[in-house]
């Protein structure tokens, strides 16, 4: 191998350095000189005497050894020690017991060590890309981000960002309805970021609460100047989320700032998770209030709160139960995720209804599990049940005929005992 080779392939080294990102000189200056001194050491058993010397601008480098002067015939380790006539060979001056500092050609370590040199230099290269991805990634933890699908796996897509790193959004993290192809263009945000075995791992998510406050960030100046603050979300992604916002200027109204005139803002964000249902609703520490926003569209007329087991009992008039539970639940689960209060759904009795009973009266008789599958129809009262037919209760409350038939012989018997 010439000089002229060894000298470019190095130079290709460093110009490789230069260009990583987030990579300090100190550090590429430190690096380099650790794998010289490693060849070194694998050489000559130890680099103790030897000097290196990087010039990364330059591109180039210099390895001086020092070697202590001793008489001709007490040379022992030619790499330590330098004989006297030797040393006088460099400079007549030389004497017994002084150091001699001469420059060392690379080159003549021989192929072996050039290659080594190249592959450690490759592999810190590769080390320090990682720590550098690692570190890069680790500091954007709940931001967005956009990548190209580069690959779609079963469990699993594999998306490339502008600098061509490598993330992974798990089938998991994506909304029900996501469908993608290669190509097209992706926006999650940065879940979390693993490193086992200095190999970097960037998970997105497209579920996850703070995607959806993120692109609230995006899409609301108010919010990202800091006049309005999220306060809690709640979401069934795919399907429906709530938002409690709060404005601390009160010439802001914080839910129409959200929504923007006639939708515009809110649009954005709902087409970009795939037509998800947003609902945007004032925080007050009033917990009444926030309960009773909470379950809009609905129309609370009394609630009853146990704070200590964090429970809340709503009574709402008959027609506005369905309203309170929602489509399969949705309304109250995420009512409860946004109070953090288990909330139970209660007809309101007005004068014709005193006779009726609450379902919660017959847990001696009628398992629990049963009477929440009713209420989550929007039958809280014996006589809400008796008012739909046997199919209709096995088809909406997915309950055996069997099962059916005993619910309705207890409930009619209890009436008929009070007749």
């Amino acid at each position: 191998m010439s000089k002229e080779v060894e000298s470019i392939n190095l130079i290709d080294t460093f110009s490789e350095f230069k260009d990583l990102k987030n990579i300090d000189r100190t550090t590429m200056v430190s690096v380099l000189e650790e794998s010289f001194r490693n060849v070194i050491i694998k050489m000559f058993g130890s680099d103790e005497n030897y000097d290196v010397i990087i010039n990364p601008d330059k591109g180039d480098f210099e390895i001086w050894r020092n070697r202590k002067v001793v008489a001709d015939n007490e040379l022992e380790d030619e790499n330590l020690q330098i004989s006297l006539s030797e040393a006088k060979k460099i400079d007549d001056d030389y004497e017994i017991g002084e150091e001699v500092t001469d420059a060392v050609e690379f080159l003549k370590f021989g192929r072996r060590a050039i290659l080594t040199l190249r592959q450690t230099l490759q592999s810190k290269i590769l080390e320090l890309q990682k720590d550098s991805l690692y570190a890069k990634y680790s500091e954007m933890v709940g931001e967005i981000v956009s990548g190209e699908v580069y690959q779609v796996w079963k469990k699993e897509i594999l998306l490339l960002d502008d600098e061509g790193n490598e993330m992974l959004l798990p089938k998991t993290e994506q909304i029900p309805s996501d469908f993608y192809r290669k190509g097209e263009t992706v926006r999650a945000v940065i879940a979390k970021v693993e490193n086992k075995n200095n190999n970097p791992k960037i998970m997105l998510s497209r579920v996850s609460p703070m995607f959806l406050q993120r692109l609230f960030e995006l899409e609301v100046p108010e919010i990202n100047e800091g006049l309005i603050t999220i306060k809690k979300i709640a979401r069934i992604p795919g399907e429906r989320a709530k938002v409690a916002v709060e404005s601390y200027d009160d010439r802001i109204d914080p839910v129409g700032a959200c929504v923007g005139i006639k939708g515009a803002r809110i649009h954005g964000i709902v087409r970009e998770l795939r037509n998800e249902n947003i609902d945007v609703v004032n925080y007050t520490p009033n917990l009444s209030l926030f309960i009773a926003r909470s379950l809009s569209p609905a129309k609370i007329s009394s609630i009853r709160i146990n704070e200590e087991l964090k429970k809340a009992e709503v009574y709402l008039k008959p027609e506005e139960v369905s309203q309170a539970i929602g489509k399969g639940g949705s309304n109250i689960k995420l009512a409860s995720m946004l109070t953090d209060y288990v909330l139970d759904v209660y007809r309101e009795l007005d004068d014709e209804d005193e006779e009726d009973i609450y379902l919660d009266e017959f847990t001696d008789e009628i398992e629990p599990w049963i009477i929440e599958a009713l209420k989550a129809i929007g039958c809280d009262t014996a006589k809400s049940v008796l008012a739909l037919s046997k199919e209709e209760l096995v088809k909406r409350a997915d309950l055996e005929e069997e099962t059916v038939d005993h619910i309705l012989a207890i409930l009619k018997a209890e009436f008929e005992e009070e007749a």
